[in-house]
């Protein structure tokens, strides 16, 4: 085996790739002062840029997830890589040649899996490309033609051919030096009777790249009529492909899509081709998979989320179109852009368009017109019987939250009015108040959805009310309840053995700051504080409903815990604590209904709430004669 990297060559390899040249490929860097860049932060979703890049100091440090560290860190981290496979694939751009202690010049049988793969796909889409030109592939090279593409299209695109034999590829890349085993994990070969053969055979083939243009898969387009397989034939999932969070021609647009804070949404390989060769260069497509939240993170790396930011979505008019825009919209949220939908009046894709109007015509495609919001409304009203008042009201049910969800606030009232337009709503104001009030409820949930039914304590029987978001009064750390409980949430995030599992049993209302009350949640959501798997802490970031909570989770876990011996006696006393305060809390409640009850009640409901009064007495004297051994 090759053994370790020469130390002199690794230090070479750091000092001849710049840093910030490295992360542009992955995400926008703009200035941020002191000779500092900041972007969007590729490890965690975030909203303002807190990822920061140093080019002088060849170092980057994420202030919301603590991510950093140099350049072959990065690239380790952000391409799940081996530090060895990271040095190789660097020093490969650079130029440089790498020794090993244990002598031997980088042997292509001992490389990282992951640059073996990429390497096989370079030299597929080489051999591709060169049987484009073969006799063959006419029947290729026509079907390019008819839709306009010439020959510097296809080189353009690395556009190639495969040839309609069963091993033609397998054996060509058997002679580079590739193993069975790596062809067939690669998803470029397949296992056949007698070995592996060739996963694509006679088809048209363009090479699907990564955001950092490296050729990770393959999207193959059936030509003749006795090929039984599908139209369009995708590399399965691999290593180095996963379908949904790859997107066609982002290695072209990344550039633009930057710089102008655009990105179109087209629906195919050919469409992708059609706009760049008609000026639209922000064009980019999905990989035989709908857009969804992996693609946003994505193209909000390179659109930094500014306010004029602009997606726009080209969908076939048909059913199926109409169906893909609506579930983009579904997902509209997530970005931080506007975002619109073009659709030719008369159902043309952009590849079609551009045969039948022209270069200008495409680009008059993508201006933004709709947006995606109002398509998603008249598409919702069209399935109603406006002429009645049920089905009036059905509409508005379904439509308003789509409304409440617009993020200009200022449009949200104008919209809100055609709303009551298009449904014949005479009384406007009622529509209004209706989408405030839904998009009020909304923010105050963090955007994620109807609240849950009340649940019962599982000790006390006192109903847990989920918590409101972390909207409300600022925390006030002099109060002793909120001091208490910050203090047991640190203890949850930093030291999760000492509060297990008693402190999963605890309910939201038991956290009576709105704040802290959302951290509980991401808790809970993230699967608990017990047994906490060494990823737990990502995992509650990553259940935070937005950055404000994502923010105090991070807070929280590297905040100070106030005691100089922090073990299980400690532990015990902030739960009791929180514990005692929220039975307390519920005894008031109960001594309140009794009161309201008075002596003329229901028996039966009177007896019920006097037994419960009794229990959480007893279990409240239980916490502080027994302590934590109550809980």
């Amino acid at each position: 085996m090759a053994g370790r990297i020469n130390d002199d060559d690794v230090k070479a390899v750091r000092d001849a790739v710049p840093i910030d040249a490295v992360v542009s490929e992955y995400l926008q860097l703009r200035n941020a002062g002191g000779g500092n860049l900041k972007g969007l932060c590729p490890f965690h979703d975030e909203k303002s840029p807190s990822f920061q890049v140093s080019p002088s100091k060849g170092l980057f440090h994420c202030f919301g997830c603590q991510e950093g560290g140099d350049t072959i860190a990065f690239v380790m981290k952000i391409d799940h890589l081996s530090f060895s496979e990271t040095v190789e694939r660097l020093a490969a751009k650079a130029g440089i040649t790498l020794r090993y202690e244990e002598g031997g010049y980088n042997p292509g049988h001992q490389r990282g899996e992951r640059i073996r793969l990429v390497e096989a796909h370079q030299a597929a889409a080489r051999y591709y490309i060169e049987q484009l030109g073969s006799p063959e592939a006419e029947i290729g090279r026509k079907f390019l033609a008819e839709r306009g593409f010439d020959q510097a299209a296809a080189e353009h695109f690395g556009v190639g051919y495969s040839p309609a034999g069963w091993d033609y590829l397998t054996r060509f890349l058997r002679g580079k030096g590739f193993s069975d085993k790596e062809l067939i994990l690669s998803g470029l070969s397949q296992d056949g009777r007698r070995g592996p053969i060739d996963r694509f055979r006679g088809r048209l083939m363009w090479p699907i790249r990564d955001v950092g243009g490296e050729v990770v898969g393959f999207g193959a387009r059936k030509l003749r009529e006795d090929d039984n397989g599908p139209k369009y034939l995708n590399t399965p999932e691999t290593p180095i492909y996963k379908k949904s969070q790859v997107l066609y021609g982002i290695d072209l647009a990344k550039k633009d899509i930057a710089k102008v804070s655009r990105a179109v949404v087209v629906e195919g390989y050919t469409d992708v081709m059609a706009c760049h060769l008609a000026g639209v260069t922000t064009a980019i497509a999905t990989c035989g998979t709908a857009f969804g939240g992996d693609h946003i993170k994505i193209l909000r790396r390179l659109l930094m989320d500014n306010g004029s930011a602009r997606v726009i979505f080209t969908f076939d008019g048909d059913a199926a179109g109409q169906k893909a825009a609506l579930r983009a919209f579904e997902d509209d949220q997530k970005f931080a852009a506007e975002t619109y939908i073009a659709i030719a009046p008369d159902g043309m894709d952009p590849c079609e368009l551009r045969l039948a109007k022209g270069d200008q015509a495409v680009a008059e495609l993508v201006e933004p017109r709709t947006p995606l919001f109002e398509f998603a409304l008249r598409q919702i009203v069209k399935r109603y019987d406006l002429e009645t008042p049920a089905g009036r009201a059905a509409a508005l049910d379904e439509a308003a939250p789509i409304v409440a969800r617009i993020k200009n606030v200022a449009s949200q009232h104008e919209v809100a009015v055609q709303l009551a337009g298009m449904l014949g709503i005479l009384d406007t104001q009622f529509v209004v108040k209706r989408v405030a009030q839904i998009a009020r409820w909304a923010r105050d949930r963090g955007g994620r959805g109807p609240a849950p039914a009340p649940a019962h304590h599982r000790q006390t029987g006192a109903p847990v009310q989920a918590p409101t978001g972390p909207a409300g009064p600022a925390l006030n750390l002099r109060s002793p309840a909120h001091r208490t409980e910050r203090e047991l949430l640190k203890l949850a995030l930093q030291r999760p053995e000492l509060v297990s599992p008693a402190f999963d049993a605890y309910g939201i209302d038991e956290f009576t700051a709105p704040p802290y009350a959302a951290v509980r949640q991401c808790i809970q959501d993230a699967g608990g504080a017990t047994g906490a798997p060494p990823d737990y802490l990502d995992a509650v970031r990553e259940a935070a409903p937005n950055d404000t909570v994502r923010a105090l989770v991070t807070e929280l876990a590297v905040e100070a815990i106030f005691a100089k011996t922090v073990d299980e006696a400690y532990a015990g006393d902030q739960l009791v604590t929180v514990r005692l305060r929220a039975v307390d809390r519920r005894i008031r409640d109960v001594q309140g209904t009794l009161a309201r009850l008075g002596g003329n009640g229901d028996p039966e409901r009177l007896a019920a709430v006097q037994n419960e009064l009794w229990v959480l007495t007893q279990y409240g004297q239980s916490l502080r004669n027994n302590g934590a051994a109550a809980l």
